[in-house]
């Protein structure tokens, strides 16, 4: 129990690590963003496929369709008043791929927002330990990749807006800590209570992932990758897939 509750947490702070290797590049290195809007599109494609073969599987044989319609529709309906919420207050390009100098945004409403997409995120990489099977694979690589982009992208901007660098570089690594301690509820708190209620809590996460897809990475991906973004992310799905069904 005690190690699975390590690993919960040590696996949700390796999700949101990807969030400090994102921003050490970014900050750092200037990196085109074609390359960026590649790895959103495959990121999407492995997202997609940990959705629909990983959460919203396991959320079905929990607690049937009911339960699964209810949290699935809840989850994108958090995200997107959210993430409204968060637009108005400067984070609606927390996910952008563009070139530094086109960065319009507020640091803190984009760390904010990197918050509320990583906790659903997290929590989901902590339910798929539940049983003793260990984390999803597909669901962790589809976290991992996701937030790459975001802290590249993002900490460029902050770079350009003056941020000095130990304060992008803490700012991420507390979020890296928030994500693992999501995991850490995810793994321990739904555990006692009904399958009915995991059930809900995993097609929470789900509709609130796809939200977060729709909503950013995808057409942040389109942008610059075009006619490529479909197979990139068909590539990521395919990949993702075959992980779900390997381990």
């Amino acid at each position: 129990m005690v190690s699975d509750l390590v690993l919960s947490g040590l696996w949700g702070f390796l999700g949101g690590f990807a969030l400090l290797i994102g921003a050490v590049f970014g900050y750092y290195f200037k990196i085109p963003p074609r390359i960026v809007a590649g790895v959103m599109a495959f990121g999407s494609g492995v997202l997609l496929s940990a959705v629909s073969f990983e959460l919203l599987d396991e959320a079905y044989s929990l607690g049937g369709l009911e339960h699964l319609a209810a949290g699935f529709l809840i989850g994108a309906l958090i995200f997107t008043l959210t993430n409204l919420y968060l637009a108005r207050r400067g984070a609606k390009h927390r996910k952008r791929s563009q070139r530094p100098e086109e960065f319009e945004g507020n640091g803190a409403a984009i760390a904010a927002g990197s918050v509320i997409d990583g906790i659903p995120e997290s929590i989901a990489i902590g339910l798929t330990m539940i049983g003793g099977t260990g984390v999803s694979t597909a669901t962790m690589v589809a976290v991992f990749l996701s937030n790459i982009p975001e802290g590249l992208s993002s900490s460029a901007g902050m770079k350009k807006d003056g941020w000095k660098p130990s304060r992008v570089f803490i700012l991420w690594f507390v979020i890296a800590v928030v994500t693992s301690l999501s995991s850490i509820i995810g793994f321990t708190v739904f555990q006692y209570l009904p399958p009915q209620v995991t059930a809900v809590a995993l097609a929470i996460a789900a509709g609130g992932i796809l939200a977060m897809l729709v909503d950013t990475m995808i057409p942040e991906a389109f942008s610059e990758t075009h006619n490529l973004a479909g197979m990139l992310t068909v590539i990521g799905f395919a990949i993702s897939f075959i992980l779900s069904k390997l381990y």
